[in-house]
């Protein structure tokens, strides 16, 4: 289970880090615990709107990919600390990643009292709209004077309140499940510009993105490095022409885009109709929604949506390609060193010659009676039913696929929608 610590404290030394780290440590057989830092956040200023920033992206990708949250909150003249509350006006303002996401609150304080009052408070922050989260009820793990509750290796003394801290974690997960069951709404997620407005650092500016001359023009602008030059990677050096060849004999299509929704680059050079995915490169350049047919919008967005937000971490389609394939499209998000979004990675993949290679040196048969094995399509065509993920027809047809989507451009037959798969008739 993927659990997220808030520290909540700013200070640079702060017992409710060291209790969450002690947490981290002491029950990583039970879950994985990731801190988070209120003090590497901006203070919230609405005037100043910093939701799309790195720093909050991140922390919005990690709480909706996580089951669970635990914030750690000291107690500043009775209530929380502002650089929690600032933290929260950030998750409430424009984004709501902890809607319906199952948070426990713990604290550590110099007094007897612990933090019982800024306990008290959060749970009424959390609980206000805009904000929505599900704080688990009726515990509470208040460590008073914490001065003496730790020893030399950051563990806890006394052994009753280790016992009642695992006891309360463990109500926790429980909790987590009964949530996880109860709770099928989902969060909105963020609005995606498939027009590529906006701009991340390796953005070109002051270059018309839907030119069909779009390489040259921004290479003219940015001088890039090609041919014999060296570039060094993570594992390995290799010189421009070296990556651009081996990018060119994988034996997939790839395609990628970039964390502004602007597709920047394919790697096959077979001509249009040749291709699974038909991309031209006079299409390098443009923002992804000139790459797809606009009655595919929704669906883009709500797949770019789900991997920017760290909902999925790939997204993989079946489509349809006529008798003999088995092609997936497969939706890769990346991310930076930094764990920040940073695009897709597209790669298109016709599995069925590696399973007939498997087959053949193994001496294996497919089975599955009137379900075919491969691709679980109903081998009875009067029962199509639409994907529940997708929509996406299983009956097996030839559609022509269009540039970069693999849409079909035929709109006389059900199509399978770009990214989605989704089918709609016209």
């Amino acid at each position: 289970m993927k659990l997220l610590g808030i520290v909540g404290s700013a200070a640079e030394e702060s017992y409710n880090r060291q209790l969450l780290q002690y947490i981290e440590k002491e029950f990583a057989n039970q879950f994985d615990l990731e801190l988070i830092e209120v003090k590497d956040l901006p203070m919230f200023d609405e005037s100043h709107d910093q939701t799309q920033s790195v720093a909050i992206q991140n922390l919005n990708r990690k709480i909706l990919k996580a089951d669970g949250v635990i914030i750690a909150t000291p107690e500043h003249n009775h209530t929380v600390s502002p650089a929690l509350k600032s933290l929260i006006e950030w998750l409430s303002f424009k984004i709501h990643p902890l809607a319906n996401k199952p948070v426990m609150i713990i604290g550590a304080s110099f007094y007897d009292q612990g933090t019982s009052r800024a306990q008290l408070h959060l749970r009424q922050i959390l609980d206000s709209p805009g904000v929505n989260a599900i704080v688990m009820p009726g515990n509470e793990f208040l460590l008073g004077n914490v001065k003496q509750a730790f020893d030399e290796f950051g563990n806890l003394k006394d052994e009753k309140t280790r016992t009642f801290l695992q006891g309360n974690l463990q109500k926790f997960l429980n909790f987590i499940q009964v949530v996880s069951k109860l709770d099928d709404s989902e969060p909105p997620l963020p609005e995606e510009d498939l027009q590529a407005k906006g701009a991340v650092a390796t953005t070109i500016p002051d270059v018309d993105m839907s030119s069909d001359h779009w390489v040259e023009e921004a290479a003219a602008k940015v001088h890039p490095v090609k041919g014999n030059t060296y570039v060094q990677l993570d594992h390995g050096i290799l010189t421009v022409d070296q990556i651009d060849e081996l990018l060119k004999s994988m034996p997939f299509e790839i395609t990628f885009v970039d964390g502004n929704n602007q597709f920047l680059y394919f790697n096959h050079t077979e001509e249009s109709e040749k291709m699974f995915a038909h991309r031209k490169p006079e299409q390098v350049g443009n923002p992804i929604g000139n790459c797809h047919p606009a009655r595919t919008h929704k669906n883009v967005k709500k797949v770019i949506g789900m991997l920017r937000s760290g909902k999925l971490d790939v997204f993989r389609m079946p489509v349809p390609h006529g008798p003999g394939k088995y092609v997936v499209h497969n939706y890769q998000a990346l991310h930076d060193t930094e764990g920040n979004y940073a695009g897709i990675n597209e790669y298109i993949l016709d599995f069925q010659p590696f399973i007939n290679w498997y087959l053949e040196k193994t001496g294996q048969q497919l089975t599955g009676g009137k379900v075919d094995a491969v691709s679980g399509a109903s081998k009875k065509d009067a029962a199509e039913k639409p994907d529940a993920v997708s929509g996406a027809s299983e009956k097996a047809e030839t559609p022509k696929a269009d540039a970069v989507s693999g849409a079909s451009e035929k709109v006389s037959r059900q199509e399978p929608d770009a990214i989605s798969g989704a089918s709609e008739k016209n």
